[in-house]
């Protein structure tokens, strides 16, 4: 795909990115695909996605109690539990307002190693990691913010959302679907929303403006980026997932870029169905 080329020209030192459709193709690729890059909270949807396999394993349930008194799984995995951004303390009553927390992924995923019994890095590992073949991904601390991983193997987990193997397409459907709508709140670095649309772990485009995808994005679109320069979507309306994965921070530069690449992408991807 020559629109995946744009990345060389972003004012970064390192950069990869891929398309992969719906059906598990490889749309196409750019840059050093087994380059390992932090994640920074492009790893909350691979927290997400281990909580998940938790609850159809039984381990635990999305509305059991977890975090601040009469917080929930389902809340932690929504930012609706009320816990603040980066402490471990309570700002807001439960589902008031949509407060995104790493302390609450942290939370999560310390409920999943005791219920478990299992470390959450390694049930993580077990979990998708493994599964998926995601051979060079890594948690190395906080579940909300620590992943290490590559393009190669993002595109297996970019895949896998699209056409689940690891759990059923309705708790998929459900992760995708807008969790307590109407909520406000901020997304960071875009500024406040109303509604502040989000999944479980997953944030949902809805009709934010501004926003890190495209223009031409679907009001379906789903996925996360990350403070590390970082992000993964999927647009079901355009049947292809993206990953792109730098070694800069998230700034001016990236709101810059990352939506005119985001529509090159998704106008190349539908020029075959363009044509006469």
């Amino acid at each position: 795909m020559e629109s995946l080329r744009i990345i060389e020209n972003w004012p970064v030192g390192t950069a990869a990115a891929a398309v992969v459709r719906a059906d598990g193709s490889l749309a196409g690729s750019h840059g050093p695909l087994g380059h390992r890059f932090p994640l920074a909270s492009v790893t909350k949807p691979l927290t997400a996605y281990a909580a998940l396999v938790a609850y159809e394993e039984g381990a635990i349930e999305l509305d059991e109690p977890a975090g601040p008194p009469g917080a929930t799984v389902r809340d932690l995995l929504a930012h609706t539990s009320g816990l603040a951004f980066d402490e471990h303390r309570a700002a807001a009553e439960p589902r008031q307002r949509r407060l995104y927390s790493n302390a609450g992924f942290e939370v999560l995923g310390d409920h999943i190693a005791k219920a478990t019994g299992i470390p959450f890095g390694d049930y993580l590992h077990q979990a998708v990691c493994e599964p998926l073949g995601m051979t060079a991904t890594v948690l190395t601390g906080s579940p909300a913010r620590d992943g290490v991983s590559t393009v190669a193997d993002l595109v297996r987990f970019a895949a896998e959302l699209q056409a689940p193997r690891l759990l059923d397409v309705r708790t998929v459907a459900e992760a995708t679907a807008v969790v307590h709508p109407g909520l406000k709140g901020v997304l960071p670095g875009y500024g406040h929303q109303s509604p502040n649309d989000w999944g479980l772990g997953l944030e949902i485009r809805g009709g934010k403006s501004p926003h890190w995808t495209g223009t031409r994005s679907s009001p379906r679109t789903f996925g996360h980026f990350g403070q590390s320069g970082t992000f993964l979507w999927v647009d079901p309306d355009a049947r292809a997932a993206c990953v792109a994965l730098t070694d800069r921070a998230f700034g001016p530069w990236a709101v810059a870029a990352w939506t005119p690449f985001t529509d090159a992408v998704l106008a190349e991807l539908d020029a075959p169905r363009s044509r006469p």
